[in-house]
């Protein structure tokens, strides 16, 4: 099944990428690789998801908003593919978790991107990850995501 099928499947219709708040751009492609800026809980130009999880953000809230910054990253690799089906794999997500003191579940957080692009990509959604617990986020984002895409040959042009 194609990612496009499989959001189709999901009831989800990708977001237009948020614009950049700061001096940077929303994505770099190089060599057949989509590198995406930091993307946080954005939903309709909010925010939806503030706080430090263990204090304000439950674990599950966290896996929410986790999978919110995974759909806006998948939506910014798209627009930089020419096409979510010009994804051809997920190779690495870095997920920053707003923590507060004594919080250590972060791999549990980034559990909420990491089975979302699964579930689009099957096999190919798979990807080396790392989670950090960090004391704040921009906008006091509860999570804050980067990805690295690999593209089709014809998109990385």
């Amino acid at each position: 099944m194609s990612a496009s099928e499989s959001l189709k499947r999901m009831c989800i219709v990708l977001p237009t990428p948020p614009k950049p708040v700061a001096a940077y751009v929303p994505f770099v492609r190089h060599d057949g690789l989509v590198f995406t800026s930091g993307q946080i809980p954005l939903e309709n130009g909010v925010v939806r998801y503030t706080g430090k999880v263990g204090r304000e953000r439950s674990l599950e809230e966290a896996q929410a908003a986790a999978r919110l910054c995974a759909i806006n990253a998948l939506a910014v690799g798209a627009e930089a593919a020419g096409g979510i089906d010009a994804i051809t794999r997920v190779l690495k997500v870095t997920l920053f978790v707003a923590s507060a003191e004594g919080f250590t579940d972060q791999h549990k957080v980034a559990n909420g991107a990491s089975e979302f692009l699964v579930e689009v990509f099957g096999g190919l959604g798979r990807h080396a990850r790392a989670a950090v617990g960090v004391a704040e986020l921009p906008m006091n984002a509860t999570t804050e995501i980067d990805v690295v895409f690999a593209i089709q040959a014809t998109a990385a042009r």
